[in-house]
């Protein structure tokens, strides 16, 4: 069985390599996998994970042998894998709990492209209520901010989208964003939630616009810089202010089964900005590293 395993040599950060057949446990299904997503963190990042290991977390494929003991959907059923280790295989067994079904009319290339952008966003944006409130999502032309910008004007938010150029600015007020900035000095707005995929100088940059009562959700560092703050910066009066980290690895079943409705209902549209053959990896990699794609990368399982 093919499979794109850790490399941690000069020409990874991943590489084709046959592997053992997986073997379910109890409450695994297996899954032949048609299509995988990539995700930044994973492939910049990849000395987190041992050489050798069969990468990746987000895919999308059919139920080929439902979970022995009953739980998770039946064999023949289009599913997408969210946050599940091991993902990138012709075939991978996968825990229930990390399975959502894709539903009919929904193209299952999408549901690879949901996983850790997806849910990530969805889960931040569930921890207040957003009605009539001003949101700030940074790093919004990539995979998470995509979703973001949707689901938080779903949710009745004021959005305002803030991306590196102009450039990376095309179709995002399309998605719901109210304002779309290259530079927080061009608002004073005052946020009360900031979801954060950049990391850097661009945190303390927020805090100052940051309401009182707000948050910054810090869900990514695309930027690879150091966040600093200047003397006195974190203290303040009035309702406090708080940054939150998010590592949230927890069973993705629910959020997944909630995204893939939205998408089937029209209501959000899932941001895949190249399709193609994962024996073309290397180049999604270098195109993704490059920050030339807009929204998410989707490679077909051949």
């Amino acid at each position: 069985m093919r499979a794109l395993v850790v490399d941690h040599g000069e020409a990874g950060p991943v590489r084709f390599a046959d592997v053992e057949e997986p073997v379910p446990s109890s409450d695994e299904a297996l899954v032949e996998i048609r299509h995988i997503g990539l995700n930044f963190g994973e492939l910049n990042y990849v000395r987190q994970w041992p050489a050798g290991a069969v990468h990746g977390h987000d895919a999308a494929g059919v139920v080929v042998r439902a979970a022995s003991d009953g739980s998770g959907p039946p064999e023949g059923t289009r599913v997408a894998l969210g946050m599940s280790a091991h993902a990138w295989a012709e075939r991978v067994a996968v825990g229930t709990a990390s399975l959502g079904t894709v539903p009919e009319g929904v193209d299952l290339a999408a549901g690879a492209a949901l996983g850790i952008a997806g849910v990530t966003a969805l889960r931040v944006l569930r921890k207040r209520s957003l009605l009539a409130r001003d949101v700030l999502i940074t790093g919004a032309s990539g995979g998470v901010g995509h979703f973001a910008v949707q689901l938080a004007a779903l949710a009745g938010a004021r959005v305002t989208a803030l991306v590196g150029s102009q450039d990376r600015a095309a179709g995002l007020r399309e998605l719901g964003a109210d304002k779309v900035l290259t530079d927080l000095a061009e608002t004073e707005c005052r946020f009360d939630l900031v979801l954060d995929t950049v990391a850097g100088p661009l945190v303390a940059q927020a805090w100052n616009s940051l309401a009182e009562g707000g948050t910054i959700h810090l869900v990514g560092y695309s930027s690879g810089q150091d966040s600093t703050f200047p003397s006195g910066a974190l203290f303040g009066f009035g309702e406090p202010r708080t940054i939150a980290t998010y590592g949230d690895m927890t069973p993705t079943s629910g959020e997944l089964t909630d995204l893939l409705g939205l998408v089937a209902s029209g209501r959000l549209v899932v941001p895949v900005g190249l399709r193609g053959d994962w024996k073309d990896v290397d180049d999604a990699v270098q195109t993704l590293f490059a920050r030339k794609v807009h929204g998410k990368i989707v490679l077909d399982v051949i």
